[in-house]
């Protein structure tokens, strides 16, 4: 349920609003266990979603680090081995 949390800091070009959107999105689906809100709780699910987007893109842009940004490029790929070695796939 949490594919989308990823590492956000550090990265050139920076992270996204839709990044930031999509994590913030998926973290409130894994604590609420809603993929879907019903109409009764949608509001206060957007607005979850909304306020953790707002403090994640705070914090992201106040954070400081010494070391170079990553490259989204060799990231994905570091990934993609690693899931290779996980899951025995090419």
């Amino acid at each position: 349920m949490c594919r989308n949390i990823r590492t956000l800091f550090n990265f050139d070009p920076p992270a996204t609003e839709e990044e930031i959107h999509a994590a913030s999105l998926q973290y409130v689906r894994k604590i609420t266990g809603f993929n879907k809100p019903s109409k009764v709780n949608e509001e206060a699910f957007i607005r979850a979603v909304n306020e953790i987007a707002t403090v994640s893109r705070e914090l992201l842009n106040t954070l400081e680090t010494s070391t170079e940004p990553r490259n989204r490029e060799v990231e994905a790929e570091r990934a993609r081995t690693r899931a290779a070695k996980r899951y025995g796939t090419n």
